[in-house]
């Protein structure tokens, strides 16, 4: 399982962007273990307290400027990836500006949550209490771009943690109702989609199924046709990928000409040797067909894929034979 640490002021910005959250999304799942290990957002949250049919779309009226910052954060936020353009619309439709002055509270630990928020402006510290009676902990600092507050509206649960002001902020509000029928179905159906695919990719197949799912959430899609080129070598690598559709081979340029090196098919992934070493891409990597890829940004492979970092280093052999000169 993947284990979250207390952070200190020096490696807090390395931080998983949602770990309290993350930390007691992990305790429900422990705690319905009595139940079906499905975790997916589906399996919680739809049925009778869920109609789309009783629903209107909210539109709170916001200037051109705000809308812009709106849809440029959105991007930014792996919570809304999964949504199409209709989907977006409404959104931002309906998120509303607020404005926080520094040492404002925004969230308290324990209160009832209605909205979640994402950062357009300044920095907000993150509190929690993991024991009663225990001083709280600092966890880290949010960033513009960052979102937090999802885990009461997905789980109906109190805040799991406080949010503080550090500076004056910006941040953009959206309501339950609008999160529950727009945001929330989209990452369900986003997680069905993605979730078969990932249990049946071998680098993954022994991870938990909840450490599965949060890949899935984070996953992003991008299509190639035959003989474009995905990666570049001696490009900088800030990107991971699993091929969903397709077939790919990696070349290596020698001697003024491209020779190819390897292969990959689907459920193959590429891209984490950059990522691993810190170093520029080592090699093409081509598209020999029409083909989908999923792929991970460098925050979030360091965020999720910790539980499988020693066998990607030991798989890194089979690049061996093209990587020496």
């Amino acid at each position: 399982m993947i284990q979250k640490k207390v952070l200190s002021s020096s490696d807090e910005s390395s931080e998983d962007e949602h770990v309290e959250e993350l930390m007691d999304k992990q305790k429900l799942v422990q705690a319905k273990a009595n139940k079906p290990t499905r975790t997916s957002v589906s399996a919680e949250v739809y049925g009778q307290f869920n109609k789309k049919g009783q629903y209107q779309a909210k539109k709170v009226n916001k200037s051109e400027d705000a809308i812009k910052r709106i849809k440029q954060r959105m991007t930014q936020a792996f919570m809304f990836s999964a949504l199409d353009e209709h989907e977006l619309a409404i959104v931002i439709d309906a998120m509303e500006e607020r404005k926080f002055k520094a040492g404002d509270f925004v969230i308290k630990q324990g209160d009832d949550g209605d909205v979640l928020y994402v950062v357009d402006q300044g920095q907000l510290d993150c509190f929690k209490v993991f024991k009663k009676g225990e001083p709280e902990k600092h966890l880290k600092v949010y960033q513009p771009g960052e979102s937090f507050g999802e885990l009461a509206l997905l789980y109906n649960v109190p805040r799991a943690a406080t949010i503080k002001a550090k500076t004056e902020a910006i941040c953009f509000s959206l309501d339950r109702e609008t999160f529950n029928h727009i945001v929330k179905d989209a990452a369900a159906k986003k997680r069905e989609k993605y979730e078969e695919f990932l249990s049946k990719v071998e680098l993954l197949k022994d991870m938990d199924p909840y450490e599965r799912l949060q890949i899935a959430d984070a996953l992003k899609v991008q299509k190639f046709n035959k003989n474009d080129y995905i990666i570049r070598q001696g490009e900088q690598g800030n990107t991971f990928y699993f091929i969903q559709k397709g077939d790919c081979i990696a070349t290596k340029a020698e001697n003024g000409a491209e020779k190819e090196v390897y292969s990959y098919k689907v459920g193959d992934y590429f891209g984490e040797l950059a990522l691993i070493k810190h170093e520029p891409r080592a090699a093409n990597i081509v598209a020999k067909s029409e083909v989908i890829v999923v792929y991970l940004d460098s925050d979030s492979f360091r965020r999720l894929i910790g539980p499988v970092d020693e066998i990607l280093k030991r798989n890194m052999s089979r690049y061996e034979k093209y990587l020496k000169k």
